[in-house]
């Protein structure tokens, strides 16, 4: 018996929650991907004049990629990040089911700071990631409304 084996089994068990992401490289290289596609995210928008009030926002309902201010507006933003467009641009992944989401969770945010009254905006960050050259990054204000 090695010296590894009852370390391995330890972290095993405190890593319980994150089998998702645990077994194959393609997941290990989505959920970087994701990462790298939000700090880009969060740095273009901090130069268009965004402050960054939340990042990877976590409840039972779900996760909020980015909550920001712009002005008045308090803006979700959901990133998307792609390698390439094989499988269609970032923004095309958000779809009717995500935005409904999206805005059930802003609603739990919003009533949980007491926020209720403050302007809402959803916005879509589309990240491109190219294996080479620059990547591509698009911000789509008001992508859609409370209405999704």
């Amino acid at each position: 018996m090695s010296l590894v084996s009852p370390w391995r089994d330890r972290l095993r068990g405190a890593f319980e929650g994150l089998r998702l992401w645990r077994g194959t490289k393609r997941r290990d290289e989505a959920w970087w991907l994701a990462l790298r596609g939000e700090e880009l995210a969060r740095r273009t928008l901090k130069k268009k004049g965004y402050r960054i009030l939340a990042s990877r926002e976590r409840s039972r309902l779900g996760e909020i990629d980015i909550v920001a201010r712009d002005g008045p507006a308090l803006v979700f933003v959901e990133v998307k990040t792609r390698r390439g467009s094989r499988f269609g641009k970032p923004v095309e992944a958000v779809d009717r089911r995500k935005q409904k989401r999206l805005v059930r969770l802003a609603l739990a945010y919003t009533a949980r700071r007491g926020w209720t009254d403050t302007p809402m905006r959803f916005d879509i960050v589309g990240v491109e990631l190219p294996t080479e050259g620059r990547p591509s990054i698009r911000v789509y204000r008001n992508a859609f409304g409370e209405d999704a």
